[in-house]
This record gives structure tokens, sequence and C-alpha cells, in this order.
């Protein structure tokens, strides 16, 4: 028995220290070893309605827009009515990665988990797991589902780490699943193209669920993977997946104008929203989920959704009118995006916000980890940047100050480098005036730095 295990004094941080010890590889996608040990633990999340979330961008802001709905009493009883469930209350999401807290990653109606939980289910399975080794990230989601069978909340979100057919929470057969969209990202791991993407994010798919999709140009590999899950008795002839209802084939996001839009699919018709503090594409999936799911929508009932979900570090606004922990000279947006989709999402947003408050110069503040694709990331957004501020985060995958610099000197010129994100950060604030806007963005870490100088 390992030693952590004989000392009860060990906290939480001691455990994750030695969690990111007991595997040869950070990333190691595959579900034999979770598998084995998770029904040596039992593993059971039957007694709730799951809803599994993948997608390269959109994750985390679809499910919390889910998880907002779901807290409404009223929406839950209508869930478990439509999926023949008894009365029962509590919300958990599983998500990662984390921005500050380990704890973040799993919350039980909007409240983190305790260390406590987590310890206990950390000890429950380095006991149970014996000679197979678990990444970081397999120990710590089967120590999530360990604490969600104590709890017993009655719908359980799960964001998919990456891809979806090798990622360790597809071990559980989820109710429901979610493509948000789907791009060029960890292509080592997922390939090089959208469909070959596609289909490792179809594999959290299962033939008799609800499956929503997002995305608004969906890659065939995603349909033809649904469609191959329903086939006919006699094996010849393949049908279509009755469930599966897929972004501008069954339902539709339109622009009314340019600060309302409309959501419609056949028996849903919702006009007038307001803007979201998410991205609106991620609002509307979410909607799509909970109206296949038996909750009732009206335009009031969404739009004070819409003004309720907001995600930290997801186009997260501080502003020179709100006192900071540290003063600010203009306002300052935090994004974790850190691939082209996301910065092509982040383009969008500065126009409008430039449109919209008036800002003159756009200062951002970026660092991002080398495996990423940097050049075209940030040559998607370079037209709305006036000047770049380069950190370099503590990290062995970080991309280095001076190699981001020789990337955006190809459409660029005004590049400041820096040790660390913090300075990078410090000097783009001093030298902005009041009516510019700081942008940083290019990893959860990028966020986390510089979120942490602010709150």
């Amino acid at each position: 028995m390992s030693d952590i295990i004989k000392s009860h004094s060990r906290n939480l941080n001691e455990w994750l220290s030695y969690l990111e010890t007991i595997h040869s590889t950070e990333i190691d996608l595959g579900l034999s070893r979770i598998a084995q040990v998770a029904n040596r633990l039992n593993v059971d999340l039957s007694f709730a309605t799951v809803i599994t979330v993948a997608g390269t961008n959109g994750k985390g802001t679809t499910c919390a827009f889910i998880e907002n709905a779901c807290l409404q009493p009223n929406n839950l009883q209508q869930i478990n009515e439509k999926l023949g469930l008894k009365d029962s209350s509590g919300i958990a999401v599983y998500s990662s990665p984390h921005i500050k807290r380990f704890n973040e990653r799993l919350r039980i109606n909007k409240v983190d988990v305790s260390d406590a939980l987590l310890i206990e289910a950390f000890e429950k399975i380095e006991i149970a797991r014996g000679d197979i080794s678990l990444s970081y990230y397999e120990f710590t989601t089967l120590a999530a589902f360990l604490v969600m069978m104590k709890v017993k909340p009655s719908i359980i979100i799960l964001e998919v780490g990456l891809g979806g057919r090798l990622d360790a929470t597809n071990i559980i057969d989820a109710d429901v699943s979610v493509i948000t969209t789907i791009d060029l990202d960890h292509q080592a791991f997922l390939g090089n193209d959208r469909e070959s993407i596609g289909f490792e994010k179809a594999g959290i798919m299962r033939a008799n669920q609800l499956i929503i999709v997002g995305d608004t140009c969906v890659p065939r590999s995603v349909v033809d993977y649904g469609n191959s899950l329903v086939v006919d008795i006699d094996k010849s002839k393949q049908l279509q997946h009755e469930n599966m209802f897929i972004r501008e084939r069954d339902f539709h996001l339109e622009q009314q104008s340019s600060s309302n839009w409309a959501l419609t699919c056949e028996a849903l018709q919702l006009k007038e929203l307001v803007q979201c503090h998410i991205p609106q594409d991620n609002a509307a999936t979410a909607l799509m989920v909970l109206h296949k799911l038996g909750v009732s929508l009206t335009t009031k009932s969404v739009n004070a959704l819409i003004e309720q979900t907001k995600v930290s570090g997801r186009t997260e606004l501080f502003t020179t009118q709100v006192t900071q922990k540290y003063p600010l000279a203009c306002d300052v947006v935090l994004d974790v995006g850190h691939n082209p989709q996301a910065t092509r999402y982040l383009r969008e947003k500065i126009t409008q916000y430039k449109r919209d408050k008036g800002y003159k110069r756009i200062h951002a503040v970026v660092a991002m980890l080398a495996d990423k694709d940097i050049e075209n990331s940030l040559k998607s957004i370079a037209s709305e940047i006036d000047t770049w501020y380069l950190g370099q985060l503590y990290l062995p995958r970080a991309s280095s100050s001076k190699d981001m610099a020789n990337t955006v000197s190809k459409f660029a010129n005004a590049i400041n480098c820096f040790d660390n994100v913090s300075q990078a950060f410090k000097i783009a604030n001093h030298q902005a005036s009041a009516d510019d806007l700081i942008l940083v963005f290019g990893s959860f870490f990028t966020v986390a730095e510089v979120r942490d100088l602010l709150v």
C-alpha cells in the first residue's frame, strides 16, 4: 500500500502532486485502464440523467447554460417527468481544466466540491487500482464519479476532456450526447482534419440517446457515426438516428438585429432573445438540449437564463468602474481561447466591443502552449490587435515569448516580449489609455495568472 494511503494528514495539494507522478505521460487516451478500476469500484451513475458534452470549443459554456436551467425547480421536474424519473434534486457538473482551484472541476448545485470528499475518493481509488497505472485525468475523473455516487444528484453534466471516443468520461453511457463545435485542435491525438476529429467526438454517441449537434457545418463523419448506431433488424439497411438533432438541419439560429436573435425548430419558436455573455451558438445548442428534454421555454425565461449565464475566463469582462484588486487603466477581457476557431470568435467579439463600447486600441496579452497552432490562432485575430505583449508560462509545454514573437512578426510589428504573463499584463496596463481594451488569451494558464491579479 502506498505511503500516501497510510497518512490521513495528506492534504489535497499533496494528493494532486502525487497523482502527477504515477503515470508515464500526461495524456494517454484509452478506456481499458480506467474501465478496469471503475469496475472494481462498482462505478454506476444510472441513478441520474447524464449529459455528456464534447466539442473543440464551447463545452464549458454549454454545460453552464444547461446547469443554470436545471437549477430551476420547475425545469428539473419537467425533465424528470419526460424521462420517467422520480423527483429529486441536485445538479452536478464535472469539467476541466480548472482556472484557480482544482475543486472547480466538480460542482454540486454550483458549489465546488470539498477537499474532504475528493481525498476520500482518492484513497478508495488508490487502493482499488492496485498495479494499474492511471493518468492524472483518469484518476481525478474516477474521483468525480465516486463523489457523485455519494451525493447522488439527479442530473450529471460531464464535460469531455479531450476528443470523446477515448476520453475517460466515455466509460459512462450518457442519456444525452452533445457536440458543440468541431475544428482543428489536439491534432496529434485526434487527427489532422475535421472529419477525423468529428469521428473522435462522435464516439460519445449511443444508439438510444438524445443527440444534439451544434456545429453549423457538421462533418459527415459525425452524421455517419450517429446513423451507424441504428441498423435495421436484418442488418441490411442503415436507418437515420431519430433522436439526433443537428444545427442548420433540425434547428436554426437567426440574427434578428444587432442586439436580438431567434432560435427556431419545428416545435419551438423563440424570438427577441437578448445578447449573450457566452457565445450565442453555445446558448442555442444548450436550448435545444433543454427543449428536447421537455423543458418549457419562453422568451422571458430564456432571456433570464442568458443574463444569468456568465463563465469565468470566457470573454470575461473586468471594467474600470468596478474596483479590482489590481488598479486598471482600462477595461480587460479574459478568454481561455487557444485555437483558431476560438480566436476567430474573439475577433468578432472585439469588433463588437469596439462598435458598442468605443474602444480605441486593443492590447493583446498572450501566452500559449507550444503544441497549439500558434500561428493560425494569432493570425486569426491579428487584424484587431494594435500592440502585442507576449509572456511565457511556467510550464514544460509552454512556448517561449521569443518563439511567439517570431510567429507574430509575420503579420504584426508592435511586439513586446516578457519573461512571464504577469509582467506582460502589468506593462500593457501601464501603457494603455482609459478608452483602450486589454485582451488576455491563449490558454487556461494565461487567464489564471492574470485573473489571480484581478480577483
